[in-house]
């Protein structure tokens, strides 16, 4: 099937299907198309979807005068659909979460901050965690980003409903939201018989941040830099993510250089944050040797990025137009001594890890999603990988550099733990593989390229590959080239719900493993 043939198949089988057919035909936002339909099609234009085997990506709400413009982004073979729906002030829609269950906490979101109701939804809230009143929300544009009381202290949020389950011999065990390590807050509820889990339930959003809210005004540079403290761990495909919306809305070309440079930092952030994740999956069952050479790699890993580029974590480095660094010579030798140097040591480590009958033992069946659930919930990353979702987006649907320099991704069956630390394993090597080949084609044609200026409302989305997966970010421009909304979707959204269905039937031990191994983002969540 060629580029698009599935679009042309959903919308025949919508204006089959809809009693109310499309306003118009579908426009193109590079690289997603754009379809307004309906509000009472909502749903059956997602069943369809489902139907048909389309991913669902995301929601969001804009707000266009009075009215709320719901935006639902779904993909197919790396091609993407936006569908959106007006909404009256004091209209309801109808939940998607029949055909789409990762939706629930995402429209639960938007109602905490948009007033949107959905029907037949989950109504506890999810976002506001007793910060405003049931009547206020935050997103509306008479709203202070600090609140109307910002010296009242909110109310303890100690009366969240959990779902529970009956039955004898069953029983809950709270955890958190406050943990004994230096992790972010969230609550963890299982049920469970003895040792089995019956169930977990989340509850997050404890470190909302109120992003979608501070944004609003911001000028291209300060939303990049905003953009890269939604997830520290993710600093650099945030901060693309957000630049390609912001180049996409007023046509700005960035330079092949400057392409390659992000690309050559967001792999680098990979392998830091996949050094972490296999130390601690193996440090969780007891393994303290990977977890010690680990973190020594990562820490190496992490001084050489400040070193070359001025953090640690590689913040600020990427900008609206470019980036903010560059490489000499003497840089590009030292990337190289540097990939070759960590190329050695996790070889014989690696091999270790592959074959170890103790580490086998707690990681082979342990915390199995399923090929299903994965799609079901839209899983992208180590976490869909490792379960049979053969998506990438540096390679289902390229952007520079990955264009023109392709990146071998790779998939795995099991959906285990050990299959999602073994994505990882495999994802440092091809980086550092990619970056090696990648240095002996850099262009020199500059780091950066300005924006142009707009005088007319402009809206831009882009979508990067970060280390956890797919993010997509929404950017519209008034006409003063000035952010009036924005809104990011780390692959967390995701994630959290699989957890969930990750630890079901495995015991109350195993999940500190199961959930190092998905590794959610909780800030890259509570926006």
């Amino acid at each position: 099937m060629s580029r698009f043939d599935w679009l042309s198949e959903y919308l025949a089988q919508l204006q089959d299907e809809l009693i109310v057919v499309l306003h118009g035909s579908a426009r193109y936002l590079p690289p997603a198309h754009t379809l307004e339909i309906d509000t009472e099609d909502w749903t059956r234009a997602h069943a369809l979807a489902a139907k048909n085997g389309l991913r669902w990506a995301g929601i969001w709400a804009d707000h266009d005068s009075n009215d709320a413009l719901i935006h639902s982004l779904l993909e197919n073979e790396g091609d993407y659909l936006l569908l959106l729906a007006r909404l009256d002030p004091d209209a309801d829609i109808r939940s998607i979460t029949p055909h789409y269950p990762a939706a629930d906490r995402p429209e639960r979101h938007l109602h905490d901050l948009h007033g949107i109701r959905f029907e037949d939804g989950d109504t506890r809230r999810w976002t506001r965690h007793r910060a405003w009143r049931d009547d206020e929300y935050p997103l509306m544009a008479d709203f202070p980003a600090a609140g109307h009381d910002p010296a009242d202290p909110t109310p303890a949020d100690s009366d969240y409903p959990f779902l529970p389950i009956q039955g004898a011999g069953v029983y809950q065990i709270p955890v958190g939201p406050v943990h004994a390590g230096i992790i972010e807050p969230g609550h963890f509820r299982f049920h469970a018989v003895g040792e089995e889990v019956l169930k977990l339930e989340q509850h997050l959003g404890y470190v909302h941040k109120g992003i979608e809210k501070i944004a609003v005004g911001r000028d291209a540079e300060g939303l990049a830099r905003l953009a890269g403290r939604i997830s520290g761990d993710t600093t650099v495909a945030h901060a693309w993510a957000a630049c390609q919306a912001l180049e996409r809305a007023t046509g700005c070309r960035p330079p092949r250089r400057a392409q390659q440079l992000r690309g050559l930092l967001c792999e680098r952030e990979r392998i830091a944050n996949h050094l972490g994740d296999i130390g601690a999956i193996c440090n969780d069952v007891g393994f303290a040797f990977a977890q010690y050479q680990c973190a020594r790699l990562r820490e190496l890993w992490q001084r050489h990025s400040d070193k070359l580029f001025g953090h640690r974590l590689m913040m600020d480095c990427i900008a609206p137009g470019g980036v903010t660094i560059d490489l000499d010579d003497t840089g590009i030798s030292t990337l190289r001594h540097d990939h070759a140097c960590i190329r050695d040591e996790i070889g014989p480590l690696f091999d270790i890890l592959e074959d170890h009958p103790s580490l086998e033992d707690r990681l082979l069946t342990t915390g199995v999603l399923s090929l299903a659930s994965a799609r079901e919930l839209g899983c992208t990353g180590h976490v869909g990988k490792a379960s049979g979702m053969d998506f990438d987006t540096r390679s289902a649907n390229p952007y520079a550099p990955y264009a023109s320099h392709p990146i071998t991704t790779q998939m795995l069956g099991d959906g285990d733990v050990m299959a999602r630390m073994q994505i990882r394993m495999r994802e440092i090597r091809d980086s550092l593989d990619w970056m090696d080949a990648l240095l002996g084609a850099l262009r020199g044609d500059g780091p950066r390229a300005p924006l142009p200026e707009i005088n007319e409302e402009r809206i831009g989305i882009g979508f990067v590959e970060g280390w956890r997966g797919e993010i997509v970010s929404y950017v519209r421009l008034d006409t003063d080239g000035r952010v009036a909304r924005f809104f990011a979707r780390d692959p967390s959204w995701h994630h959290w719900p699989a957890l969930e269905r990750i630890v079901m039937n495995n015991i109350v031990p195993d999940f500190p493993v199961c959930n190092k191994s998905v590794n959610g983002s909780y800030s890259g969540h509570d926006l």
